[in-house]
């Protein structure tokens, strides 16, 4: 394990290195296929991960707000059952794609059927927040934008705040929750709520302690987001190119 430095903040940093390229979504769609996951909790960890993107594309469509909570929760409710993992493949590229392959491949199917009962089929595999969903959908732009731009947009965001918390939880960990609190804001789409110089006075600390601070809080983000992608694709190679398309979809 790499060696802890110093803080300027008091306290040590938590170490700079990429978490390792093992497990990856990948990795537990192929062990749920071959039944090596008794209990399914990690494979539905990772469907309640992506909810919001797959909600968020289906309401797109054209179903109601009611409609697309039932698709979502049938649409996880055929991968938990393993329905859909026949043909995964540990050379499966990126799961992003394979996700939207698989959720319009699901719509075809079942924009043709009346389901015989309301409300997912009586089936809720996932906790999902309705309320939650549609107010995340209705902050997308009004523009006629694809179903599929709005899928990968929710997709970004719900990696950006996946890596949040993780950061969240790291500062917490070391007993600098405070420190997070009032940083956050300088991280990429952040709110500054309180200037440089305001933030050294109120810490008690230099200018170039919170510049310090800032930079490392920035490029422990950088990590954690580069280690969130790489669970999404099928090989560290292709890491760099999603970051890429991801901050594309962003900026587009």
């Amino acid at each position: 394990m790499p060696a802890a430095s110093r803080s300027p903040l008091g306290g040590d940093d938590v170490p700079t290195a990429a978490v390792g390229f093992h497990t990856t979504h990948w990795t537990v769609l192929i062990a749920a296929q071959q039944e090596r996951t008794s209990d399914g909790e990690a494979l539905a960890k990772l469907c309640s991960s992506y909810w919001h993107p797959v909600y968020a594309f289906i309401r797109r469509t054209g179903a109601s707000p009611h409609e697309a909570e039932d698709l979502t929760q049938e649409f996880f409710y055929r991968i938990l059952q393993r329905d859909w993992l026949a043909d995964v493949h540990p050379a499966g590229g990126k799961f992003r794609s394979y996700v939207l392959v698989c959720v319009k491949n699901f719509l075809s199917n079942e924009r043709d059927k009346v389901m015989a009962q309301r409300r997912g089929g009586g089936r809720n595999p996932l906790p999902l927040e309705r309320q939650d969903a549609e107010t995340r959908y209705l902050f997308e732009p009004p523009d006629p934008l694809t179903p599929e731009v709005v899928f990968e947009r929710r997709w970004v965001y719900q990696m950006l705040e996946r890596t949040l918390e993780a950061l969240r939880q790291e500062y917490a960990r070391t007993n600098r929750l405070d420190w997070f609190e009032d940083l956050q804001g300088f991280l990429p789409g952040g709110r500054e709520v309180a200037s440089r110089p305001e933030l050294a006075q109120k810490r008690g600390v230099s200018a170039n302690a919170i510049d310090v601070a800032i930079h490392r809080l920035r490029q422990r983000f950088g990590v954690l987001l580069r280690a969130m992608v790489a669970e999404t694709v099928a090989s560290e190679q292709e890491v760099d190119d999603e970051i890429r398309h991801l901050m594309s979809v962003l900026s587009g």
